[in-house]
């Protein structure tokens, strides 16, 4: 599918937090399973999107050799908000949607994409949010280029830096995804949710 296709989004991988939590050290490229935690999220969101970038806070030569455009975000501690934005900001040209991820859910949907495109375009609505166990998961989300002007004014005027804060004020379609295990929204954010991911790749 070329790039720009209507049924076919790009997609943008989060990678840009401190990793406070995991002691400083860059998560995404913690090992899971012989491989780097990001490398995880790549195999899975990579088959559904047609072009893939990586939203980082500063651009490394290790982070480049995972072989996607890294785009950096504006200002050091931005949030995720604004990494959002700057990817948009680049792409909107060329995609009509973008699909959202985090870099540190290895379980993420292999049909993520194509089930939240289809639930914003039922709804009528520029963008889509996944909704788990009655929780809101707004990294795993599609949006539409059409919400530019908005979130740019979001982060510059509004100094919104999380998705919670936006959402409040846009009207996106929720997708209910059904629970099944692994969670497929497991996130590793520490040591311990770390330690858990491991145990559930060795059964």
């Amino acid at each position: 599918m070329m790039p720009g296709s209507l049924s076919v989004p790009a997609g943008v991988i989060l990678a840009g937090g401190r990793s406070r939590r995991m002691g400083g050290v860059n998560k995404a490229l913690v090992p899971l399973s012989g491989r780097p935690l990001l490398q995880h999220v790549i195999d899975r969101v990579r088959p559904q999107v047609c072009d893939l970038y990586l939203s980082v806070e500063r651009p490394t030569e290790t982070l480049a050799g995972f072989g996607l455009a890294l785009v950096t975000d504006p200002k050091p501690d931005a949030g995720p908000l604004a990494g959002l934005l700057t990817v948009m900001q680049e792409t909107a040209s060329a995609h009509e949607w973008l699909l959202l991820a985090p870099c540190d859910a290895p379980f993420i949907p292999r049909d993520l994409a194509p089930r939240l495109l289809e639930s914003a375009r039922q709804s009528g609505t520029p963008g889509a949010i996944v909704r788990y166990l009655s929780e809101p998961q707004p990294t795993f989300s599609i949006w539409n280029r059409s919400l530019l002007p908005r979130l740019e004014r979001a982060v510059a005027d509004e100094k919104m830096a999380g998705f919670k804060q936006f959402l409040g004020v846009l009207e996106l379609a929720v997708l209910d995804w059904p629970v099944s295990e692994p969670s497929p929204f497991f996130n590793i954010n520490d040591q311990d949710t770390l330690r858990k991911a491991r145990c559930l790749f060795e059964t």
